[in-house]
């Protein structure tokens, strides 16, 4: 059955086998029989062929041609039937309007009119990915909204089931529902109510962006509610909320959202209340998306800007939706080989392969390889390479870090540093030149965070890199680079906050040229969370293709 809000999809009927449960299935897409729950008859009453009895109103014949079938869900205003167009011998969706007979005529009214302007917004449109509308039956005043039936589930039952879509898939829909709203904006239409629930997941790939029950035509006066916001909280516009005039920048906003829950599962902007999520979507800052990287990460991040006039427009959306769903075949990955005895390449410490099988050995050897040699192979989609000259290295970053680099008045070291919009990953590149080392103080360094024993490390490499005491560590001392000294260092802590003290992990290469020059290239990420993976792999392509020039 449809999600609720979105009920145009039709399920396939599903009749149940004798002594299975009869009951209504769970709202989340799944199939149900037309009728609500029966009780289970006596043995001595039970007729196996019986059917359950139909839901009131089946049958019913609207304004002459209609016949209603079966309930196919409710929305906010209706509720939407499987029915039969007799004229033409066609099945079509008919939205019924619902509205308590308690409400004040004028808010009656109101509703009744929002579903005239529904009809208009939608058959105004001429897009695939808009459901059609056919007619409006107006039966005792009140309209009944005749549309084309749409066999599929909504975008946010099948997040409901399914997690998440795959980036590709989330772009290909993310295209269609674009399509849709470049139509209506073109025609004088502003959605409004963009949201997973709204989005339907057809038959043959088609994707309907559905529910104009609260759109906003051009020209024509605005409707007023009492009481709340018109639209979802979490999919809504800042300027939106704050209470500005929308345009299809606010459109484009919500497609961000519905973008970012379908790559990774969970709005950005949910809270525990209304008044939470209204002010999250104000204030709020969402981590950078894990799932979806290059062009539609860039996508979702443009979006989600809280300036409007700071958004892409309608044709960048476009083109970068377009590279995210139609992406490059990938290049073949370059084969490194290990160096011939005497070459110059990895070295594992002796100590290292003591116990290790031969197959073993040459298996982590060649892994090593592949990690730690310079461009192993092609970047990840959505990264790129700064060839940095203050620090004399060429630096593989995602290509949405944000750079910095010291302010010469006051800092004469040399260092650049990347770090993503939320400020989770960071990553920093410093080098400490022999020929300004006046204090000696490269040795030390080195010799406390590289090459001593952990007891050493915590005693003096704390100092250096400036955190807590006692960290965990995992030092990999034994490497070279280029034939030269080289080492790693994982280590892991708690921040020194007494307020709000969170776990980080840092991983950290150092190298050291045969002229004394001291390179340490370090990543850091959160200890524990959705971005621990996420930072890890950072570390691993950041320094597996680092790329150090000759001095």
């Amino acid at each position: 059955m449809p999600h609720p809000g979105n009920p145009y999809a039709a399920p396939t009927q599903v009749v149940p086998q004798q002594g299975q449960n009869q009951g209504s299935a769970p709202d989340r897409g799944e199939s149900r029989p037309d009728a609500p729950a029966q009780p289970p008859r006596p043995p001595s009453q039970a007729q196996p062929s019986s059917r359950p009895s139909p839901e009131p109103g089946t049958g019913r014949i609207i304004a002459g041609r209609y016949r209603l079938l079966a309930k196919l869900g409710h929305g906010g205003m209706g509720t939407v039937w499987r029915a039969k167009d007799e004229t033409v011998d066609r099945e079509v969706a008919v939205k019924e309007p619902r509205v308590p007979d308690h409400l004040p005529e004028r808010e009656r009214s109101n509703a009744f009119e929002r579903m005239r302007r529904e009809a208009r917004a939608a058959a105004r449109l001429d897009h695939p990915a808009v459901v059609n509308v056919h007619d409006v039956a107006v039966v005792d005043g009140r309209p009944w909204i005749v549309m084309e039936l749409v066999q599929g589930r909504s975008l946010g039952a099948v997040l409901q089931e399914e997690g998440t879509l795959s980036a590709r898939e989330a772009a290909r829909v993310g295209l269609e529902v674009l399509g849709a709203l470049e139509a209506a904006h073109a025609a004088g239409v502003l959605h409004r109510d963009v949201k997973p629930d709204n989005v339907l997941l057809g038959r043959y790939d088609r994707v309907v962006l559905t529910d104009f029950g609260i759109a906003q035509i051009e020209g024509e006066t605005n409707l007023t509610d009492t009481g709340g916001f018109v639209g979802s909280p979490e999919y809504i516009a800042p300027e939106r909320v704050l209470g500005q005039r929308p345009g299809p920048a606010s459109d484009l906003w919500s497609l961000g959202v519905v973008l970012y829950a379908a790559t990774e599962g969970v709005s950005p902007f949910r809270r525990s209340n209304t008044p939470a999520t209204l002010q999250s979507v104000l204030n709020a800052t969402p981590a950078p998306p894990a799932s979806a990287q290059g062009p539609l990460a860039e996508v979702i991040n443009g979006l989600l800007q809280k300036d409007p006039a700071h958004r892409p427009n309608a044709a960048r959306v476009r083109a970068l939706l377009e590279a995210a769903a139609n992406p490059p075949e990938p290049r073949p990955t370059q084969v490194v080989r290990a160096p011939a005895p005497g070459g110059k390449g990895v070295r594992i410490g002796r100590g290292t392969l003591i116990g290790l099988g031969a197959a073993l050995v040459a298996g982590a050897v060649a892994a090593y390889l592949v990690v730690a040699d310079p461009f192993a192979g092609p970047l990840p989609e959505g990264w790129k390479t700064h060839k940095e000259k203050d620090v004399a290295a060429t630096v593989a970053v995602p290509q949405d870090y944000q750079r910095s680099v010291p302010d010469r008045e006051s800092d004469r070291g040399h260092w650049v540093r990347y770090t993503d919009w939320s400020g989770s990953i960071w990553i920093g590149l410093t080098l400490d030149k022999k020929g300004e080392d006046t204090g000696n103080t490269i040795a030390g360094s080195a010799d406390a965070e590289m090459y001593d024993d952990d007891a050493e490390f915590k005693e003096r490499g704390n100092y250096t890199l400036d955190m807590p005491a006692d960290p965990k560590t995992e030092p990999r001392p034994n490497l070279t680079y280029r034939g030269e000294k080289a080492a790693e260092n994982t280590v892991v802590y708690t921040t020194d906050d007494s307020q709000n003290p969170r776990p980080r992990e840092m991983r950290i290469f150092y190298y050291r040229t045969g002229e004394g020059d001291m390179y340490k290239l370090t990543v850091s990420y959160p200890g524990k969370g959705d971005f621990t993976e996420r930072g890890r792999e950072v570390a691993r392509t950041v320094i597996g293709n680092l790329d150090v020039d000759k001095l």
